[in-house]
């Protein structure tokens, strides 16, 4: 199940909030001693995140479970950097927040309702290091986005407390508000590296407008030397002449271009009126997402609302 995205803080007794975890979406499958790990696209996490798969069969019980894993910095605060690296940097506490149950014991539980599923989730979940339940407020929307906002926080999840599970489904009845601005972009292609810098200088990002990839702004900013280069490896098999823009493109260095079928999230603060993202800041590939999902309203609606900040 999927939620929507929204910029509308509300309060609302038949909703409840959770917090929104910066990490992996991973479904578990649990029958024992057998577990498997994977994302919603069914990558497989059990190699990446071995802790948390051995966490899961001491647990000793039958479900499939739905959640978040998510590795904590230094103040106790989920760290998607720390996670990405987590193959070569592994001393910072890994945790699976799990946050729903879709079986218990080979029986379905998506017909019943968001509580009703969370008090069977919690019911299960036994005390242990790793695997956590991923708790809620009632009603008081407001309120918690505050306080996520003072732990700055990714943001909060909105649910409608008697929606049922949907499994591959974007829906209303959940809603992510997100403290932070962030978008999906489509990398186009990538700068050559200036001065010290390795492997390229800036992504140049993109976002369909129905059958035509829009130009949105490029980024050099939020990257080290580890994850420069592991973009470049996965952007050369990418490389071709022609531009995936219609527009003419300007930027500061000669573009490569590649096949328009990466999709990374970017932080910024807000769109101009030319529809480019300002001040935009890498923050990840986003594998469980197709460029064909990263869509964006006409040029007239983003200026308006950036005539309205």
């Amino acid at each position: 199940m999927l939620a929507k995205e929204s910029s509308t803080v509300f309060s609302d007794k038949d909703w409840i909030y959770e917090i929104k975890w910066d990490g992996y979406r991973a479904i578990a499958e649990v029958e024992g001693a057998n577990v498997s790990l994977y994302s919603r696209n069914g990558y497989t996490f059990n190699e990446s995140y071995p802790i948390v798969v051995q966490e899961l069969k001491k647990l000793k019980i039958n479900a499939v479970l739905d959640g978040e894993i998510v590795v904590l910095n230094d103040n106790g605060d989920p760290s998607f950097q720390l996670l990405q690296h987590y193959d070569s940097d592994s001393d910072h506490p890994i945790l699976y927040y799990v946050f729903d149950v879709l079986s218990i014991n080979e029986t379905s539980t998506t017909d019943l309702t968001l509580l009703e599923r969370k008090k069977l989730l919690k019911k299960l979940l036994k005390a242990n290091d790793v695997i956590k339940y991923s708790d809620h407020i009632e009603e008081y929307g407001e309120e918690f986005f505050e306080i996520a906002k003072e732990r700055n926080l990714e943001g909060i999840m909105a649910k409608k407390a008697d929606s049922f599970y949907h499994p591959g489904v974007r829906t209303k009845e959940w809603l992510k508000i997100k403290h932070h601005h962030s978008q999906e972009a489509i990398i186009a292609g990538f700068t050559n590296p200036a001065g010290s810098r390795k492997h390229f200088g800036a992504l140049v990002l993109g976002i369909r407008d129905g059958k035509e990839l829009k130009y949105v702004g490029h980024t050099g900013s939020g990257f080290n030397y580890e994850s420069l280069e592991k973009m470049s490896r996965l952007l050369k098999p990418l490389i071709q002449k022609e531009s995936p823009f219609k527009e003419k493109v300007k930027t500061n260095m000669p573009v490569t271009w590649v096949k328009p079928i990466l999709v990374c999230e970017i932080k910024h603060t807000e769109f101009t009126r030319d529809g480019h993202m300002r001040h935009p800041i890498f923050l990840r590939l986003r594998n469980d997402k197709k460029a064909k999902e990263v869509t964006i309203k006409a040029k007239k609606t983003i200026a308006k609302k950036s005539e309205k900040k």
